[in-house]
């Protein structure tokens, strides 16, 4: 079963890399554990913060999100659309990737879990003597309802 981050975890984390938690650090994190299936912005996270009234700038959330990708607890994602998303990361040692269906035409992001690639890793692994750490996969396509207004 896949485990996300805990703000424990990221103390410990930050510690560990001479880094504080900062009540702003802390507020960015909590803001994917409550919303751990979201692919989001800098400007989304800040979008979110406002409503509920935080005044973190834009400048503290981008640098927050870079220290966490740094630390592997978000990943940074690219979508086609030259807007860096990020999400949480999945802290299991062999855990699953997931992989990420993108609609060209409304920008639905649809994620799914699938273990085809692992004999593809392990055949690259043994052929060039290469240790995968990670990978992405990303489809473009239309989505069902897109699709399907496009056909009337």
């Amino acid at each position: 079963m896949d485990k996300n981050f805990t703000m424990a975890d990221l103390k410990t984390m930050l510690q560990a890399r001479q880094h504080k938690m900062t009540p702003q650090r802390q507020i960015v994190l909590q803001v994917f554990l409550d919303n751990p299936d979201e692919h989001l912005s800098a400007e989304d996270v800040h979008d979110l913060l406002k409503e509920s009234h935080s005044e973190i700038g834009l400048a503290t959330i981008y640098r927050s999100l870079e220290l966490l990708c740094d630390l592997s607890v978000l990943s940074k994602i690219e979508f086609g659309d030259g807007c860096a998303r990020y999400e949480l990361t999945n802290t299991e040692p062999n855990g699953h990737h997931h992989h990420h269906i993108i609609c060209v035409k409304c920008g639905k992001v649809i994620e799914f879990k699938d273990d085809l690639l692992e004999p593809l890793e392990n055949a690259i692994e043994n052929e060039f003597d290469f240790k995968i750490i990670n990978h992405q996969v990303k489809f473009f396509g239309e989505c069902k309802e897109c699709y399907e207004r496009a056909k009337n």
